[in-house]
């Protein structure tokens, strides 16, 4: 998008005095944010509203992504960066006396997720767009972000995060598009005058879904695709039904917040209808767009995919049944194989616990239709299941749809779809051999594995301007649309002049996030220290217990022996707990409270530092990342299905300390054995403890001075001011037998860190180790994952393909 600095500059001056009447010098940062929001938007409104009509022309097939969860981060340097103007908007404002760094801060982070499954939508978001595929979004535009997280004396503590408050630039109202949405009422079918069955919906209420679009732009080349975000309203004709104040509660929550609180029957109704909302409202706009197309229905797979990230909107399913039968007549049988080819989905748990699971009789209650709809289809999957395999009953119960009272979305969202895949080599073949082997057996061919990937524009081009200069000078700038030619970096590997250069972006970068611990914590880091990170969300498979006890020792080790030779060590956290997950939560407080032991002890003399930053975010992240040295990744093996900050931080030249799961293991392979730490156990000696049920945790404690002088510490008053959750953390190890492995994996943790301290004291090798992960790190670019989902799950050509295809 050509354009120069002094005709942006002119442009932004002619705006601030349209919208707001006033000069540059007058106003405020929020105020220059809006306008230059909308200079932006209006450069790539044209791109934006051709990329639709193109499509709307071509019938060119397209994905639709659909997840609860979207975490886009802030967005104005993004757009800036793949409109290719980010260089000339950064000088025009300068020019002008104005901080582009400054307008950014202002930005809130659209942080309308809880983690890695929202960040891996955004990222694949960016990639479908830069790819030039013809892709687009579908959640919900929650009123408030998950929640703000702050910290009361050690405590999690969450508040509402406003994110709106100020309005959202990037997004466009478009009520011409709303659909509405039913919810409850009775259902039954009865004859219409031609003889066929028809749904009557009695007592049914009505909610009015409004979308809200986000521009998606493709990195340099024209292309915008849609994220598209639906509120809640009150349609006019429903307003009686809705006067008292728990109605309007009841529906004003259902796109209030991401995952409300379900430890109650009101929170788990709203979950449900969550769901169901914005993939009811999401499959109706795509059928409404298609009909546009003057095709026939039974073609809907060869100009629409649909695809069912995690769980959450596997009622995609149903409802497009209940559409194609219920509204256009179609049978049956036609309806169910439509479907199928339409559909594909990711699973991203390998616990089965974690498997989604909705009771009978609150889907009956809430949403009719689609439970007669998910009824039926369980039994024609049982009467098929039956004259496929009459001697295996065992078979048949464990797969069905509907067992026990409840319904497993998992089980449908395989049975209704066509594709079936894993996010990590790993992941896939223990879903294929352990967690859904059942399925693997009945429907071999469904099953894929579609590695994980990053958004690097985002992780590196923006988050580290030092480290991508360093690598513009080295290596030309070819990475930054092909990020596989990162390869090159490896020629450059016992060069001194490049290896100094990337320690220098380092240590600016560890200056610089120094400087925001210090100024948000009041706590002093050097940053000569090892930056040791952990940031996920804090759950108690990832395991950052283990990381806390091996703190302890650490500290333990200098307070019996000052003079030990050790070098110094800055562990930093970020998480949020879910609300209501007590433990997590414990753990968050004892993290705190050792934190502030160790920083204020004199003994210690700043060698160890731990700090917890409040509110984990996109945008803590992209100060995180590029100053890390370590790249916690230690969650029990055969747990975490792939993860993506151990790709954020390998790409900005972090060392992996890993087990062998998820991702890591393909980590290890680009990079090899000697440039990452591996330790712990293997999935395999996981499952074999599962098959033996032969751990005992206490053993390793009693057998361990150094282990129990660690965890007496949780109760004996070493760690102050956690003496109920010092106690549950005790209690969850000894009394109920360490579920994730703690213990177990502790000696060999311990092992891995002291390598780390060592490699670390010969700084020629650890940044040669630095070099070989930044080169190898283009194996796990987003675009790649999407030009895989492209051509074999969702049969999608970029534009320029398909034209030339065409013409």
């Amino acid at each position: 998008m050509e354009m120069t600095k002094e005709e942006f500059k002119k442009e932004l001056q002619q705006r601030l005095k349209e919208k707001y009447a006033m000069d540059i010098n007058d106003a405020s940062s929020q105020e220059l944010y809006n306008v230059l929001g909308s200079v932006v938007k209006a450069y790539y409104s044209d791109a934006w509203s051709n990329t639709w009509k193109d499509y709307l022309e071509d019938g060119q097939k397209q994905a639709y992504y659909f997840s609860i969860e979207f975490l886009p981060g802030k967005m104005l340097k993004s757009n800036l960066l793949n409109m290719g103007i980010l260089e000339t908007v950064e000088a025009g404002l300068a020019d002008l006396g104005v901080s582009l760094d400054e307008l950014a801060q202002v930005e809130q982070d659209m942080a309308l997720g809880n983690g890695g499954l929202g960040r891996l939508a955004s990222c694949f978001m960016d990639s479908i767009a830069s790819c030039g595929l013809p892709g687009n979004g579908n959640g919900i535009r929650y009123d408030y972000g998950l929640f703000k997280q702050r910290f009361v004396d050690g405590y999690q503590v969450e508040l509402p995060d406003e994110w709106l408050r100020n309005g959202n630039t990037w997004e466009v109202r478009k009520e011409s598009k709303a659909v509405d949405v039913l919810f409850g009422g009775n259902v039954y079918l009865a004859e219409d005058t031609d003889g066929q069955l028809r749904p009557v919906y009695e007592g049914a209420r009505r909610l009015r879904a409004v979308p809200y679009d986000t521009a998606v732009l493709g990195y340099q080349n024209h292309l915008v695709n849609t994220l598209r975000l639906w509120s809640v309203e009150i349609p006019e004709s429903e307003e009686d039904h809705y006067r008292s104040i728990e109605d309007r509660r009841a529906f004003e929550d259902l796109t209030a917040v991401l995952y409300p609180d379900d430890s109650n029957e009101r929170g788990r109704q709203t979950r449900l209808w969550q769901e169901y909302f914005f993939v009811s409202a999401g499959v109706q706009s795509i059928i409404r767009y298609y009909l546009r197309l003057n095709k026939p229905l039974d073609v809907l797979n060869e100009y629409v995919a649909i695809h069912i990230n995690d769980t959450h909107p596997a009622l995609c399913i149903p409802e497009m049944m209940r559409i194609l039968m219920d509204e256009h007549g179609m049978s049956w049988e036609k309806a169910f194989n439509v479907t199928v080819k339409v559909m594909s989905y990711t699973n991203h748990t390998i616990m089965a616990e974690a498997l989604e699971k909705w009771p009978v009789a609150l889907m009956k209650e809430n949403l009719p239709r689609m439970y007669q709809i998910i009824e039926e289809l369980d039994r024609r999957f049982v009467n098929e299941l039956t004259i496929c395999y009459p001697e295996n009953p065992e078979l048949i119960q464990r797969t069905r749809i509907i067992q026990n009272e409840q319904v497993h979305m998992a089980h449908l969202a395989i049975i209704c779809s066509h594709s079936t895949n894993g996010v990590a080599k790993l992941h896939s073949d223990l879903l294929k051999e352990v967690v859904l082997h059942d399925f693997y057996q009945l429907f071999p061919e469904r099953f894929n594995n579609k590695t994980n990937g990053i958004a690097q524009r985002r992780w590196l081009q923006l988050a580290n301007p030092k480290l991508s200069k360093v690598l513009d000078q080295t290596i030309g700038t070819t990475w930054r649309k092909t990020p596989g030619d990162l390869k090159l970096l490896q020629n450059y590997v016992e060069d001194q002049t490049v290896l100094d250069q990337l320690a220098e972006a380092k240590k600016s970068n560890k200056q610089r996030l120094a400087s925001y611990i210090e100024e948000t914590t009041g706590i002093t880091v050097s940053p000569e220290a090892i930056f040791d990170v952990q940031i996920k969300r804090l759950h108690a498979y990832k395991r950052q217990l283990l990381n806390l006890l091996h703190i302890l020792k650490l500290y333990f080790d200098l307070k019996d022996d000052p003079k030990k030779v050790q070098e110094s060590r800055l562990f930093i956290f970020g998480a949020k707990a879910a609300p209501s997950y007590t433990y997590a939560k414990s753990i968050i407080k004892a993290i705190n409270e050792v934190a502030n032991l160790i920083n204020n002890d004199p003994d210690i003399n700043g060698r160890i530092k731990v700090v917890f930053l409040e509110n984990y975010n996109v945008h803590l992240a992209e100060l995180i990342i590029p100053a890390a040295d370590v790249s916690e990744q230690i969650s029990l093996a055969s747990k975490e299905a792939s993860g993506t900050s151990n790709m954020k931080l390998m790409l900005n030249g972090a060392i992996t300390l890993a087990t062998l799961d998820g991702a890591n293991v393909e980590i290890r392979d680009a990079v090899g054995d000697d440039n990452v730490v591996i330790f712990g156990m293997t999935e395999r000696e996981v499952y074999q403890y599962y098959e033996r049920q032969d751990y005992v945790a206490k053993d390793y404690y009693d057998q361990s001075p150094v282990l129990q002088r660690i965890l007496n510490a949780f109760v004996d008053g070493t760690i102050p001011n956690i003496y109920f959750e010092g106690r549950e953390i005790f209690d969850s190890l000894l009394k109920h037998n360490d579920e994730y492995f703690v213990l177990r994996d502790f000696d060999a943790y311990v092992k891995a860190q002291e390598k780390i301290d060592g490699l670390y004291r010969d700084q020629h090798h650890w940044q040669q180790m630095s070099l070989m992960n930044i080169a190898n790190a283009g194996r796990f670019s987003a675009d790649d994952t999407m030009m895989r989902y492209a051509e074999e799950i969702w049969h999608i050509e970029p534009v320029e393909q398909y034209s030339k295809k065409k013409g």
